[in-house]
């Protein structure tokens, strides 16, 4: 949940019953509907919009990978039309993957190759994405982000235009990698805009997707307009084919920076028809209207160890145990307090049972000063000066100052440091954001982010604290060891995470899980992960995240996806009453 923006979505609304004789006339193409959704963006990208849950829900409006994940986490065909078993023995596990008919927004074709390429991008040593393991099943897939083999010898090819072979280290769970397919970070790229234009995903003009929807038009600060794409699983050449299609057509954001409760004054007066983020100060006189869900990402606060101050784990202990997460959680009305670092949602070994419930209560909800305290004493720390990282949006900054207040109570001078974003003087149109490049390059202290799940299992946020498995490649520059005899050799060392957590015991758990096939026992490890993690006390989660959104009742078929992609078959009731009645049928909710 972060800085609000209003977000106009002008949708196509037209009735079931009205296919087959259109009463939209001239230039009309539907309802006009008004909504408030989520915050502003710079870089669509889908391979680096993971730590911000406001991102993932624009991102899963534009992109779609070969999988998507239904509102309970389950996986389900998407741009996957089929798939075959095509070897299945001792020396090699093998399918093949038959892609859906659909384009892109400037018309060309999906094709396997641009699977190839997506996939191959994140797994280059030199480029940082901590999703880069979701593919390490794949043959080869390892060796190839660690430098130790060519990115040709990595097992997916496109084999056809619209056929993709995958060949795996091993048997696999079909299911579980699928479920990981849906990762929006693995989604498919066209090679020819992102391998040209390093600003690729940060103008409109260069921005080519294959979602549901288009952006036609993004001007940092002012207006982001999406429309629904034209070729998203569609037959251009059928007549009526758009009438067919009951999704919105048009989402127009305006980056309004004046008070947020305007926006819910607008809905409560009828003006706009979905919000999907409540103003702080009103969400506990609004929560009985509002629909809640949880969403799969947890808020946490990273720590740097490469800061003296948080090198030490009980001191890094005593931060976390010193907050009260149940006032947090109280603080920011839609969240749960956050008690280990995998939220509610994710499951464990099937999807019959959830992570959170096996795994237990791995820290208290509640704030324990005195031990906390006690932790410092003991690890020879009577304060120091830090600063935490957020970005500047009003929940965040809520948090932030109740954490400060907690941590000068244990004697620390902090800063909250609110990162915006910045103009690249190169071009005055492309916009930096300042809060990625401080995370991505480790430039914190301690910094927040929203711990989004690229999977509904845990691997995802889990993997990358192990060294091998962080996603962030290799140092090219070699550096100069001398064996036992006194020979240099040249070592390519891997770059952890960003935290710079490095725990030998903790790596050889991910070196096991990608040593058997076996679901139970892979997940059996990731709770061994979790564990170690909150032992070590690398990250603080703070609180498990909720989608809270408010609509009215002439929106229908509000659905959602794992990611809160919602629009897709929305409709409105009567629109052609709602025409002629100019939006009288949204009223005020009747607070009595």
């Amino acid at each position: 949940m972060k800085r609000i923006i209003a977000l106009v979505i002008c949708a196509l609304m037209i009735l079931s019953s009205f296919v087959s004789c259109t009463t939209l006339e001239g230039d009309d193409k539907g309802a006009v509907i008004d909504v408030y959704l989520t915050n502003e963006i710079y870089d669509f990208d889908p391979a680096r919009g993971f730590n911000d849950a406001s991102t993932s829900k624009l991102l899963s409006l534009v992109f779609e990978g070969l999988t998507r994940l239904d509102e309970d986490g389950n996986w389900e065909y998407a741009l996957m039309d089929e798939y075959e078993i095509t070897q299945d023995d001792d020396e090699a596990f093998k399918i093949k993957i038959t892609l859906n008919d659909t384009r892109w927004s400037d018309s060309r074709p999906v094709q396997a190759n641009d699977v190839v390429f997506a996939w191959k991008r994140i797994l280059d040593p030199e480029f940082k994405c901590e999703a880069a393991s979701l593919l390490y099943d794949i043959k080869n897939a390892y060796d190839v982000k660690l430098g130790d083999a060519s990115i040709d010898d990595l097992g997916v090819a496109a084999i056809e235009t619209y056929a993709l072979q995958i060949e795996f280290e091993k048997k696999i769970d079909l299911d579980y990698f699928f479920r990981k397919t849906a990762s929006l970070a693995l989604v498919p790229l066209r090679e020819d805009i992102v391998a040209t234009n390093s600003n690729w995903a940060k103008k409109a003009s260069s921005l080519i997707t294959n979602g549901p929807f288009d952006v036609k038009k993004l001007s940092n600060g002012d207006t982001l307009r999406l429309e629904r794409s034209a070729y998203y699983y569609r037959d251009t050449e059928e007549d009526g084919a758009l009438d067919e299609y009951v999704i919105p057509y048009r989402i127009i954001t305006h980056y309004d920076k004046a008070d947020l409760s305007a926006q819910l004054e607008s809905f409560l007066c009828g003006k706009i028809f979905y919000i999907g983020e409540i103003p702080l100060d009103k969400r506990e006189e609004y929560s009985e209207y509002a629909n809640a869900y949880d969403y799969p990402a947890t808020h946490t606060y990273i720590f740097n160890e490469n800061n003296e101050i948080l090198a030490k784990p009980e001191v890094r202990r005593a931060l976390s145990m010193a907050i009260d997460r149940n006032e947090i959680a109280n603080i920011v009305k839609y969240a749960k307090p956050a008690t280990g670092i995998v939220p509610p949602v994710t499951f464990d070994a099937t999807n019959d049972t959830y992570f959170r419930e096996v795994g237990g209560d791995l820290i208290s909800t509640e704030a324990d000063l005195s031990q906390a305290k006690s932790l410092l004493s003991s690890a020879g720390v009577r304060g120091g000066e830090l600063t935490i990282s957020i970005r500047n949006d009003e929940v965040d900054v809520a948090v932030a100052d109740y954490v400060k207040g907690v941590w000068e109570e244990l004697g620390f001078d902090v800063t909250v440091k609110k990162l915006r974003y910045s103009v690249d003087n190169k071009d005055s149109t492309i916009i930096v954001d300042n809060y990625y490049t401080d995370y991505i390059n480790g430039n914190f202290d301690v910094i927040a982010v929203d711990l989004t799940m690229l999977s509904s299992d845990a691997f995802s946020a889990l993997a990358p604290y192990a060294v091998n498995y962080s996603g962030y490649g290799v140092n090219m520059e070699p550096k100069k060891v001398k064996d036992e005899n006194g020979k240099e050799t040249d070592v390519y060392e891997s770059y952890g995470h960003v935290s710079g957590y490095k725990n030998s015991e903790y790596d050889a758990l991910f070196d096991r899980f990608f040593e058997t096939a076996d679901i139970a026992e892979r997940t059996s490890i990731l709770h061994e992960a979790e564990k170690m993690l909150i032992d070590d006390a690398v990250v603080m989660p703070v609180y498990f995240m909720q989608d809270a959104f408010m609509f009215s009742d002439v929106l229908d078929h509000i659905g959602s996806t794992y990611y809160g992609r919602r629009f897709n078959n929305m409709k409105m009731d009567d629109y052609m009453s709602y025409k002629e009645d100019e939006g009288s049928i949204l009223g005020t909710p009747d607070k009595d």
